[in-house]
């Protein structure tokens, strides 16, 4: 039976997973080598413009890093998939690419990588470059299985070589699978453990077709090493194995640790340079959003409205908040993400809530009151009961400030910690034009908020700065409030004018709803991972039009 669809996107052709490894960097730094990341941007189909879709980890003091952090994306044969790789030195902490020495960038699309499996491309200053001594980057790719398990595996080392003359080694281990080529590509590091020759590295858990793409009897290879601040870390051995046979139950797991350069000078005498003893390894399975709605989890999104004075008069036509035959941009947002969560949400029923605003009948300033001015029932049902409310609501109130987000967080956040059996998850859609006036408060609510079954999305409306927000989003540099580090990324920030560009309306709405609903079922699943909870059993309900499932939206 034919698949096509007149009037629908196609699925992709696959999931590829790209390798990136440079060599060669220049250096930045004067008394030391680069601190290199490397940054990879798509450009979408039709548009010229490039979107981040990949940072790696930070490989400090390495003109020659070999990323274990692995790009994945959805690979369309019938589209050319522009990639741009851009490798920038690390100064900081800040996640603003401004801040860093930019050491070069290459391009090439993905059917290039995937045509030839590895690709060697030279760093150039810029795109129009035609010489470089910036070095260069190495790009390897290969189809990932649609396996979803994961891997908890623990290691320890026992009786390694002393490799430092003043003290004992500093070992970590570098776990690589086979490519088809015949070279190995990093999948994960793990930690480095002071001083000792007997180390127990922590469990670390690891997707199985991202360890041997769901082949369990592809070899993998565990290095060792002893690090140095230098960053030229010195080789203590190393062992082959599957993943069937580190997970051999009922067997103790231990392996010789082989340095070859150190057995053909030692002949007979040599027998080992340690060993690496398998502590720990399980096989999870992964549970994905839809296993969970299925299961019956519910979700519920409340919204915050931004009253404050700096949208200007409502009254006039230049103000944010003027409501016309045509929708303005609050009105534009609440309907472009709320048509897609009220699918989510079994009664449709949403709080709306709004602050800044001065109230009737006395003019007292609120930052956590109800819009449809109900004095205890907040609810408005659909899409068209929160417009409605919004419109009444505008007539009534007048706009003050200053803008504090923490009120409505904590709001939510109340009502999400009664819930931490994961039978419901809390969504909260903060519309805004402003820059935040209780920035200490709104990072401690949402760090407290990490903690619970609760996702914040952030939609910036207007021309204002809104650099707090991207602080707020932590994508790179998670939040911290006083000592309190926060348990997950929950925010996703997106500025509206970012999509109002194209023109069109629709367009405009269909794109901000993708973006802004990008990264709630990671966020999601992230919750329900670290407290162990797993789908609840499907009940026989008859039959049930389910929502579409956000992650398969998200690729196409």
């Amino acid at each position: 039976m034919s698949t096509f669809v007149p009037g629908t996107a196609a699925q992709p052709t696959s999931e590829v997973e790209v390798t990136v490894s440079c060599r060669s960097l220049r250096g930045k730094d004067l008394l030391s080598k680069s601190d290199p990341l490397c940054v990879a941007y798509i450009q979408p189909f039709g548009q010229n413009r490039w979107v981040e879709i990949y940072r790696s980890e930070v490989i400090n003091n390495n003109h020659d890093p070999d990323f274990a952090k692995k790009l994945q994306l959805p690979y369309r044969f019938e589209e050319q998939q522009n990639l741009k790789f851009g490798i920038y030195d690390v100064d900081s902490d800040s996640s603003d690419l401004r801040d860093h020495d930019y050491l070069g960038a290459a391009t090439c699309s993905l059917g290039q990588i995937i045509s030839n499996g590895k690709v060697k491309l030279p760093l150039l200053k810029h795109e129009s470059s035609t010489h470089s001594e910036r070095g260069f980057i190495i790009l390897m790719a290969e189809e990932l299985a649609a396996l979803k398990d994961e891997a908890v595996i623990q290691f320890s080392g026992h009786k390694l070589d002393k490799k430092d003359f003043f003290g004992k080694s500093d070992p970590f281990l570098v776990i690589s699978k086979s490519q088809e080529s015949g070279d190995y590509s990093i999948v994960h590091k793990t930690e480095v453990i002071k001083c000792t020759l007997n180390p127990k590295w922590a469990k670390f858990t690891i997707p199985v077709r991202t360890l041997c793409n769901g082949d369990y009897d592809r070899n993998l290879k565990i290095s060792c090493y002893d690090w140095n601040a230098s960053g030229n870390h010195s080789f203590i051995g190393e062992f082959f194995a599957t993943l069937k046979e580190l997970s051999r139950p009922g067997v103790a797991n231990s392996f010789p640790c082989i340095n070859e350069e150190k057995k053909k000078r030692k002949g007979d005498a040599y027998s080992n340079s340690g060993t690496i003893k398998v502590d720990f390894v399980e096989i999870r399975k992964i549970h994905s959003f839809m296993d969970y709605i299925k299961g019956g989890v519910q979700l519920h999104c409340s919204i915050a409205i931004d009253f404050t004075g700096s949208n200007g008069d409502p009254s006039t036509p230049e103000s944010l908040h003027y409501v016309s035959n045509v929708p303005n941009s609050y009105e534009l947002a609440i309907r472009s993400v709320g048509n897609i969560i009220q699918d989510y949400d079994s009664d449709k029923q949403f709080p709306v809530l709004g602050f800044g605003a001065r109230l009737p009948p006395d003019g007292r300033v609120s930052h956590e009151f109800f819009v449809n001015m109900h004095p205890e029932n907040p609810y408005c049902f659909g899409v068209e009961g929160v417009l409605g409310a919004y419109h009444n609501c505008i007539r009534q109130v007048q706009l003050y400030g200053p803008t504090n987000f923490a009120p409505v967080i904590n709001h939510v956040a109340k009502f999400a910690s009664v819930y931490k059996d994961g039978s419901n998850y809390f969504i909260l859609l903060i519309l805004t034009d402003g820059v935040i006036t209780d920035m200490p408060q709104t990072v401690q609510a949402i760090v407290s908020a990490s903690f619970l079954p609760m996702s914040i999305i952030i939609v910036g409306i207007g021309n204002a700065d809104f650099s707090a927000m991207e602080t707020l989003d932590a994508d790179t540099v998670a939040l911290q409030s006083g000592k309190q580090r926060a348990a997950r990324d929950i925010v996703q920030f997106v500025p509206f004018n970012k999509f109002t560009s194209s023109g069109d309306p629709q367009t405009a709405r269909l794109r901000l709803a993708r973006e802004v609903l990008a990264e709630i079922p990671t966020q999601f699943l992230g919750f329900m991972k670290s407290h162990s909870i797993s789908p609840p059993p499907l009940t026989n309900k008859g039959e049930v039009l389910l929502p579409p499932d956000p992650e398969a939206l998200m690729l196409q």
